[in-house]
């Protein structure tokens, strides 16, 4: 019994299959702009070629029967005094009346319409009787071309001339005009093919580019970057395409960075969780309740702190941005910072400024920044920890300090987000910066001993002109 095929052998068959059924696609789409242009040609070389071919007939017939005119008068006037006369006419009146190749035969007869010389056929008696009458006349038949003119002896008609050709040679000369025609028609067609062949390369290597673009974009590839053919239609859809690949590159960037800023927020409160646990488990004989109710307040925090980042990866689902009031956010928030910071024997001090006006943000945002701050402050700073709400040229500024020696880095290595900090200030900072600019806001180190981070948010009463908050939020986060 045969083993079905494993995994990579189907992975690779569909491949393949999808490689074939682009080919043929591709194929199939040249094959159809050279077809286009290839009909476009035999169309247009067929509405105008024939019409330009019967218009050759005849103009050629036309002109026959003038020469033959011609050849018929000048024979009348050679015989015109024999005629009168009624002298017999020789046969080189009649005869080898053509050139280059022309068969004319001519006939003469008198005014009763007998044959006086010549061997001219005339199966068109009407011309006859017509040059008789006087009158110049042209026909012709199923093998011949006639002319007829009048041989006159001043103003009396006594006989006519008749010249013939056969159609033959006419069409001799069209056969020959139309198959120079037909070739300059095969030239047109093929110089329709070969430019269909390479407009439609030219068509569909941009196509095949945006495919393969596509592809490779479907499979993970965002760096992947689409080359620029030439045609305006179809390079907007590779600019379109690449700012794709641009925008989901950076939202996967985003993404990791998330990830990682994530375990960096969680590792603090399951560390505290982790160790008031296991000095409940040790402290047998004592009272371990205020252990487990403070282990409880961390475990709620690490709840709403996952509740808080998981709102916030993902812009959709983010709280919108309203008014917030910082005085009644700071009475909630405190009482838990005021808690953590009693464990180390230090104290929390809230300041609002009155007259402050409400902050435009997320209200999710605002308080993850000022925990983060707290906690930075908590961890690495000393003596009493500070948050100040202050009005700040038209934005609202929020000042979290401590009695610390400070922060001896620059601001940009402080805010840069590097997983291998020890100190505690990379990528909680990163994150809480990243946050504060998604609000339309700017958190900076405002002052380095003793250290004040400030968070400077757009006022809620001046979000109607987002040009004019943001000029107010750069000018105090340069003061």
């Amino acid at each position: 019994m045969t083993a079905p095929p494993g995994p990579g052998i189907l992975v690779v068959a569909e491949n393949r299959a999808g490689r074939r059924l682009r080919n043929d696609g591709q194929g199939l789409m040249r094959t159809r702009i050279i077809g286009v242009a290839v009909l476009a040609s035999v169309l247009a070389t067929c509405l105008f070629g024939g019409p330009l071919a019967v218009g050759v007939l005849k103009y050629l017939l036309r002109k026959e029967r003038g020469h033959l005119v011609r050849v018929a008068n000048d024979v009348a006037i050679t015989v015109a005094a024999d005629v009168y006369d009624g002298v017999p006419i020789g046969a080189d009146d009649t005869a080898d009346l053509g050139e280059d190749g022309e068969h004319l035969t001519a006939a003469v007869f008198d005014d009763s319409g007998a044959r006086l010389a010549g061997t001219a056929p005339v199966g068109d008696t009407d011309v006859l009787a017509a040059a008789l009458g006087g009158d110049i006349r042209t026909g012709d038949d199923s093998e011949v071309l006639l002319a007829a003119v009048p041989v006159t002896h001043g103003d009396e008609v006594i006989g006519a001339v008749v010249v013939s050709e056969p159609r033959s040679d006419v069409f001799t000369e069209v056969a020959l005009i139309w198959a120079a025609m037909a070739v300059l028609a095969a030239a047109a067609v093929t110089v329709a093919w070969l430019v269909g062949r390479r407009q439609a390369r030219r068509l569909a290597r941009p196509l095949e580019d945006l495919e393969e673009s596509a592809r490779r974009l479907g499979d993970g590839d965002f760096s992947v970057r689409t080359r620029r053919g030439g045609i305006p239609e179809i390079d907007s859809v590779g600019t379109a395409l690449d700012s794709t690949a641009a925008r989901l590159d950076d939202l996967l960037a985003r993404e990791r960075a998330f990830s990682a800023d994530v375990s960096h927020q969680l590792r603090t409160p399951l560390a505290g969780l982790r160790l008031r646990l296991e000095a409940a488990a040790e402290c047998v004989d004592a009272d371990s309740r205020p252990l487990i109710a403070a282990s409880l307040v961390d475990a709620d925090r690490l709840e709403a702190i996952i509740d808080e980042l998981l709102a916030l990866a993902h812009v959709d689902q983010a709280a919108p941005a309203v008014p917030v009031d910082l005085d009644a956010l700071l009475g909630e928030l405190s009482p838990e910072w005021g808690a953590r910071l009693a464990l180390h024997g230090r104290e929390l001090e809230v300041q609002v400024d009155p007259g402050v006006p409400d902050a435009r943000a997320s209200t999710a945002a605002v308080s993850q920044v000022l925990g983060v701050l707290v906690d930075n402050a908590t961890t690495h700073g000393r003596g009493t920890v500070t948050v100040t709400v202050r009005e700040a040229s038209g934005a609202v500024a929020v000042d979290v300090s401590d009695e610390g020696p400070g922060v001896q880095d620059p601001e940009g290595t402080v805010f840069a987000q590097r997983a291998d900090r020890r100190d505690g200030h990379g990528i909680g900072l990163a994150l809480a910066r990243r946050l504060a600019e998604a609000e339309q806001g700017r958190l900076t180190l405002s002052r380095t001993t003793p250290p004040v981070f400030t968070l400077l948010l757009p006022a809620a009463a001046d979000t109607a002109d987002v040009q004019e908050v943001g000029v107010a939020v750069a000018r105090s986060a340069g003061r």
